[in-house]
């Protein structure tokens, strides 16, 4: 039963069947973006019906960029993006962003190439979400530019193009900041040297960034994670970009496939040759006990007997926090004590999801202890039917779906899961099979 305000989910025993979840918000906007930038016109297909997507394109034509098409409800959404082959050609704009981390982080760092006054805003979660580190990056190639508070939006833009130099930025809080110096350096007046102070969170991130970017003309020398030197522009369309699949919304169908006596689940238009980071999960799930089989385009899990358990891990998962979240929710299903560690940056995402996560397993009957960038989770003899508080997280919404395999579970505020896969629940429940 579902409403706006709670989606009722019964307690499952088996979850199997076949999906393919809509595109990639990650890869979207990043196609979008490039697709805004570049000489020619780019046909992107696949785009998601998500508000995060929505957003962005609603904003480009504000920025002079020609955007012809829509969004349907199905998963099959095209767009045409006339480039401007170099920065904005707007030289004043006013930008409400929501909480869409994925457009305001680049376009702070993509205005900055322009000229022209530029205010970028979000919603209130937007606002508690830092910034200052990509600023001060951006500050030091002696960009005009501030926020509130030092660290946080809205912020303001007096720019008078990109100049060349070299940059100190930290990855620490989030990988976007340095995605975003990477999109606007090719289009800077002289080269641009970006240099990390340490190692970065969510490297496969900035792997998808660097990938998008040579699909798109542009090439980036680099030492590792602390030094990136990407070539001069124009970035030059494709011409057709297709938006795969997002593998973070798979995590939570594979990790469903998984759990014992389930499966098997198949999700397609993922596999082996995935852009994205957090394809990586399925190497978790055979960790824990899951059959998986991985090929060019699909991926296909079981889970161990039923009966049994899967087997809990002590597993750093900085490199992709967000796959974290499915984790910590299949630690209620293991056979011992799961420790997550290096998570701290889940603090400033879309809500505070280490505390989050905490309290949430903790309705459910696990005991849970939590540091300032780890989780301990140990399971409860039996679950506890639980009303599941999302704090306006899409992600709550999702990964506490996987709780219904132990017990009755109240999703309240289903609705957030919109910022990033409108029909989730259309999705997940026909999947779910009760004895």
């Amino acid at each position: 039963m579902t409403n706006n305000r709670e989606y009722h989910l019964h307690r499952f025993s088996r979850f199997e069947g076949e999906i393919r979840p809509p595109g990639s918000k990650s890869i979207a906007n990043r196609a979008l973006l490039l697709a805004a930038l570049a000489r020619g016109q780019t046909a992107i297909h696949h785009l998601p019906p998500a508000d995060d997507v929505e957003i962005l394109v609603e904003n480009l034509p504000h920025l002079g960029i020609e955007v012809r098409g829509d969004i349907p409800g199905e998963h099959n959404g095209v767009v045409y993006v006339k480039g401007a082959g170099g920065p904005f050609p707007v030289d004043r704009a006013d930008l409400d962003l929501g909480n869409a981390g994925t457009a305001l982080r680049p376009l702070t760092a993509l205005l900055a190439a322009g000229e022209g006054h530029y205010r970028i805003d979000g919603n209130a979660q937007m606002r508690r979400r830092p910034i200052g580190d990509l600023v001060q990056a951006l500050q030091s190639l002696g960009v005009h530019l501030s926020c509130a508070e030092g660290s946080y939006p809205p912020i303001e833009l007096d720019a008078r193009g990109l100049p060349g130099g070299e940059t100190l930025v930290s990855g620490k809080i989030s990988s976007q900041f340095v995605s975003a110096l990477l999109l606007a350096a090719p289009l800077a007046r002289g080269p641009i040297h970006i240099r990390l102070d340490e190692e970065p969170v969510s490297k496969p991130y900035i792997d998808l960034t660097l990938a998008m970017m040579a699909e798109f003309g542009v090439s980036c020398r680099r030492e590792g994670y602390r030094f990136f030197d990407p070539a001069r522009g124009p970035y030059v369309s494709p011409g057709r970009y297709e938006i795969e699949p997002d593998a973070t919304a798979a995590t939570y169908f594979l990790g469903a496939g998984a759990l014992p006596g389930c499966g098997p689940v198949r999700v397609n238009g993922l596999g082996s040759l995935s852009k994205q980071g957090d394809v990586a999960f399925v190497d978790v799930l055979r960790r824990m006990g899951a059959s998986v089989a991985v090929d060019d385009g699909a991926i296909e899990v079981s889970g161990p007997p039923r009966g049994t358990a899967l087997k809990a891990l002590d597993i750093d998962m900085n490199a992709m926090p967000d796959a974290a979240m499915t984790l910590a929710v299949l630690a209620l299903f293991c056979d011992g004590e799961t420790h997550i560690r290096n998570i701290a940056n889940l603090r400033v995402k879309e809500s505070e999801r280490v505390r989050g996560l905490r309290n949430e397993l903790e309705k459910l009957g696990a005991v849970v202890r939590e540091e300032s960038d780890a989780l301990h989770i140990r399971p409860p003899a039996q679950l506890r039917p639980a009303r599941i508080e999302t704090y306006d997280d899409h992600r709550m919404a999702m990964a506490f779906a996987l709780a219904a395999f132990g017990t009755d579970v109240m999703i309240l505020d289903p609705g957030v899961v919109s910022k990033t896969y409108r029909g989730f629940f259309d999705d997940f429940l026909p999947l779910c099979r009760a004895e």
